[in-house]
């Protein structure tokens, strides 16, 4: 397809700017999706910290919703016109990775596995979706029709936020009646929140000292938020379990201090599921580890990807179960974007996630 686009391209450490680009040819098995909303993500800013490697001049995003602009020769079961998503993470469906039930890791194991992070393809390896037009790869696989009705910023945190998040309290095997804490409740950690309280968990601490967070988390689900400000957040957990720590610990910032609080928080035998994408090494202390013998589990996860992913999250939208619509506090046109990862990278006017449409 001939022309132009614009597209939010990562230049160098600190800088991400707004470029022309041209828009995507299409191959055989791909779609071209015309951008109608897409956000930043906390990721994102770690590239533009230059704390994860990407190439120069790739276009960053990975949470597209759009219209389906051009479909490939051979992609069935799809019509152009049609409103879809498509996950942050894009399997392929015929990896080893996929086949062994792994669909994040498509894209690990391979020449290409220089990346620590599995499967995520846009804005990482590929070019991504903040632009007018991205390019869609196995597009069977990964483009999920939105249900009538939704509007775009109901679907918005399905491709990754809501995904990441639910994945926290699926992968720490929450079960009815446990007790969960979330560390710390930006938009991942709420929710995870969210999530959690779905699984069937009776009491939910949320972890945080922003009051905005700590406000939106209350209607995300938490019975108590702790503010770490205040005291020893392990110390305030564990005096409202009586001392026997959570049964899960859901770690979602991603640095050394809340990933070992997590770990102290659980009960024997309890489970921290870390969602936080780390830059540093890790340190486990002996004695939150129990010296290794206190049964626990540490169990990390990559945002679930994939057609069928983005349907039952959709789903949930669609039931009113969740509301996930306060998570959108601030908007922006796409010729607004350097503005927008200035408020977003720098946590101003109480930001969650931000809207970025067409202008």
């Amino acid at each position: 397809m001939a022309g132009k686009m614009k597209a939010a391209v990562f230049v160098e450490k600190g800088r991400i700017v707004l470029e022309e680009k041209p828009i995507p040819d299409v191959g055989p098995l791909d779609a071209l999706i015309r951008i109608t909303t897409t956000t930043i993500c906390g990721t994102d800013v770690h590239i533009l910290k230059g704390e994860y490697p990407v190439a120069k001049g790739l276009t960053i995003g990975h949470e597209p919703v759009g219209v389906i602009e051009k479909l490939g020769s051979a992609v069935t079961g799809y019509t152009e016109g049609q409103r879809v998503i498509a996950g942050a993470i894009t399997p392929s469906g015929y990896s080893y990775a996929c086949l062994c039930g792994c669909h994040s890791q498509d894209g690990a194991g391979t020449k290409h596995s220089f990346k620590a992070m599995g499967g995520w393809k846009f804005g990482n390896t590929i070019d991504g979706c903040q632009a007018e037009y991205v390019l869609v790869h196995d597009a069977m696989a990964n483009l999920s029709p939105i249900p009538d009705g939704l509007t775009d910023e109901q679907v918005l945190m399905c491709p990754d936020i809501m995904s990441t998040g639910f994945s926290g309290a699926e992968s720490g095997g929450i079960r009815v009646g446990d007790t969960v804490v979330v560390f710390a409740l930006g938009p991942i950690g709420l929710c995870a929140v969210a999530g959690a309280r779905l699984m069937g968990a009776t009491t939910i601490i949320g972890v945080d000292h922003l009051p905005v967070r700590m406000e939106v988390a209350r209607k995300m689900g938490c019975d108590h938020v702790v503010n770490f400000d205040d005291a020893d957040p392990v110390e305030q957990i564990m005096a409202l379990t009586d001392g026997r720590g959570v049964d899960v610990a859901i770690e979602a910032l991603g640095t050394q201090g809340t990933f070992e609080a997590a770990l102290r928080s659980i009960r024997p035998g309890g489970t921290l599921s870390s969602l936080g994408v780390y830059s540093t090494d890790l340190k486990i202390p002996l004695s939150a580890f129990s010296a290794g013998l206190g049964d626990n589990k540490i169990v990390t996860t990559l945002c679930p990807g994939g057609k069928e992913r983005m349907r039952r999250l959709m789903n949930v939208c669609a039931s009113g179960r969740v509301d996930l619509k306060p998570l959108v506090t601030h908007r922006y046109k796409l010729d607004q974007i350097e503005e927008a990862y200035d408020l977003f990278s720098h946590q101003r006017d109480g930001v969650l996630k931000v809207a970025i449409t067409p202008n």
